[in-house]
């Protein structure tokens, strides 16, 4: 079953949605954070550390990011793990431009 982000992507934009599991935080580590448990400092770290450990810039190709965009459902890119993706593919392969919306 298609997510609605996924179909309205699709048949409002002809946008094809691509959801990429390692790019995302684990439930433990988002848990910890929403309930208080770790302070945004130490969510960073631990989330910096995860996708260095996942190599995710071996999974996710400079050419998809340059026509595409990252989405998540914090409002402000302070606190939100896609600006934390960003910088760290930025650090990885260089000229990144980012646009938070």
């Amino acid at each position: 079953m298609k997510s609605a982000v996924e179909y309205f992507l699709k048949v409002i934009c002809n946008i094809e949605y691509i959801h990429i599991l390692d790019l995302a935080p684990t439930k433990e580590l988002l848990d910890d954070y929403k309930k208080k448990r770790i302070t945004w400092d130490a969510y960073e770290q631990k989330f910096n550390n995860l996708i260095s450990e996942r190599e995710i810039e071996k999974k996710v190709s400079p050419q998809l990011l340059a026509r595409g965009c990252l989405l998540c459902s914090e409002a402000k890119p302070h606190y939100c793990h896609r600006r934390l993706v960003a910088e760290y593919l930025n650090k990885q392969w260089g000229n990144i431009k980012v646009c938070h919306l």
